[in-house]
C-alpha cells in the first residue's frame, strides 16, 4: 500500500491555532461504518451516540513542559527539548536528561546554559540523528523537576505557529491527566474535547469509564518518508494498562456492550495488549489498513496530518475510502484540524 493514498490538501486556515473557549463546543463528525453515513454534530451532543453500559477508555497521561529556553554565557540562545524518562524520580541535585538541542550554532560538550535564576544545564552530548544529553542542576533546595514545571514551556506541535502561553498550560492538558502521570511531550488530543459537564452527562446515562497510560512521544510527529506503508518503522511509546481497566473490558464485552477508545493512543495500547498480552512496556504497534481489531468497537479521534501513521490508523478502523471521503467533507464544511481542532466519532 502506497503512502500517497493518505494524502489530502488542507487549506492552512483550517489548522487550529488556539483552542475554543469551551472544551466540548468543538464540532463532531460522526461516521457510521455499517451505514456508510457522515453526520455533522458537536462534541456536546456526544451522549446520544453512546449507550448505557458502554465503556469509554481514556488516556490519563500528563503533558510535560518539555521545552526549555536557555542562554549561553555569550548571550546566545539555545532551545532544549527534554525527552522525559518514565523512570524519572524527583530528587534534589543533578539530573541527566535525554534531549534535543536547537541553536544557531552547534552546541558542544561542556557548554553551560542557564534557564532562569535557579536552573542550569551542562551539555553532555549534542543531538543529531540520536537524542543528546544534558545535565540539569537546580539550586535553592529545589528539585530539578519542580523548577522545570515552573520555567518549562508547553511543547506545542510544529503546525501551531505561535509560542505557548499560560492558557496552553491548562488547555493542552486533558481533564483526565493524572498527578504523577507526567511523561507525554504531546497531548492525547481526542481527550481535549471532554469537559466535566460532558462526563457528568455520560455518567448519568450509564456510560462507564476506565483509564490507561500511554506517554505520547516525539516520534508521533516524525513524517513517513518511505513510499510504501509496510516499509515504515513506527516509533515506540511507554504504556501501562491497569488490571481494573482490563476487568472492565471483559465485563462490557461479556454483556455485549462496546469499548470506545478516546484517541489513537488508547487504540494502540489496547490492541497491542490484545496481540501480546502485555500490560505495560513499550508499544510499537503500527496499525494500517488490513489490521484486524480485537478490542475496540468505536473510536473518538481528531483530524490527523496527511500521510501520517495516525491517519493510517483511523483508515484501518473506518475504511480507507470512507475516511478520505470524510476528510474531504470536513474540509468543505471548514472543520478545524489537528490538536486544537474538531473531533470525529467512528461507530
Amino acid at each position: 500500500m502506497y503512502v500517497d493514498l493518505f494524502s489530502y490538501n488542507l487549506p492552512e486556515a483550517l489548522i487550529a491555532q488556539y483552542p475554543l473557549e469551551q472544551r466540548d463546543s468543538s464540532r463532531l463528525l460522526v461516521l457510521n461504518r455499517q451505514r456508510s453515513t457522515i453526520e455533522d454534530n458537536t462534541i456536546s451532543e456526544l451522549s446520544p451516540f453512546l449507550h448505557a453500559g458502554d465503556l469509554l477508555v481514556y488516556n490519563d497521561t500528563r503533558v510535560f513542559p518539555a521545552r526549555l529556553r536557555g542562554v549561553k554565557p555569550t548571550g546566545g540562545k539555545v532551545e532544549v527539548f527534554l525527552l522525559p524518562d518514565r523512570k524519572f524520580e524527583p530528587e534534589a541535585g543533578e539530573e541527566l536528561w535525554q534531549c534535543l538541542y536547537k541553536s544557531s550554532k552547534p552546541v558542544k560538550p561542556g557548554l553551560e546554559l542557564s534557564f532562569g535564576d535557579i536552573l542550569t544545564g551542562e551539555v553532555v552530548t549534542p543531538s543529531s540523528l540520536e537524542p543528546g544529553k544534558i545535565k540539569l542542576t537546580a539550586s535553592g533546595g529545589k528539585t530539578v523537576r519542580s523548577v522545570i514545571e515552573d520555567v518549562g514551556q508547553v511543547p506545542l506541535p510544529p503546525y501551531i505557529k505561535r509560542s505557548a502561553d499560560e492558557n496552553d498550560r491548562e488547555r493542552y492538558q486533558t481533564i483526565f491527566a493524572g498527578k504523577g502521570k507526567e511523561g507525554a511531550v504531546a497531548a492525547p488530543t481526542a481527550g481535549l474535547h471532554f469537559s466535566p459537564d460532558l462526563m457528568a452527562r455520560l455518567k448519568q446515562k450509564g456510560v462507564k469509564t476506565a483509564s490507561l497510560t500511554l506517554h505520547v512521544g516525539l516520534g508521533t510527529f516524525v513524517p513517513v518518508k518511505v513510499s510504501k506503508v509496510e516499509d515504515h518503522q513506527i516509533h515506540e511509546e511507554y504504556y501501562q494498562i491497569p488490571a481494573t481497566t482490563l476487568d472492565s473490558i471483559v465485563e462490557v464485552k461479556t454483556r455485549g456492550k462496546r469499548v470506545i477508545a478516546v484517541g489513537t493512543t488508547v487504540t494502540r495500547a489496547l490492541e497491542y495488549y490484545a496481540k501480546t498480552n502485555r500490560t505495560d512496556g513499550f508499544c510499537n504497534l503500527f496499525i494500517y489498513p488490513g489490521f484486524e481489531f480485537k478490542l475496540i468497537d468505536a473510536l473518538i479521534t481528531n483530524f490527523h496530518l496527511p500521510r501520517s501513521t495516525l491517519l493510517m490508523l483511523v483508515a484501518a478502523f473506518a475504511g480507507h475510502q470512507f475516511i478520505m471521503d470524510a476528510y474531504e467533507h470536513a474540509i468543505r464544511q471548514k472543520y478545524r484540524f489537528y490538536s486544537y481542532g474538531d473531533g470525529m466519532l467512528i461507530i
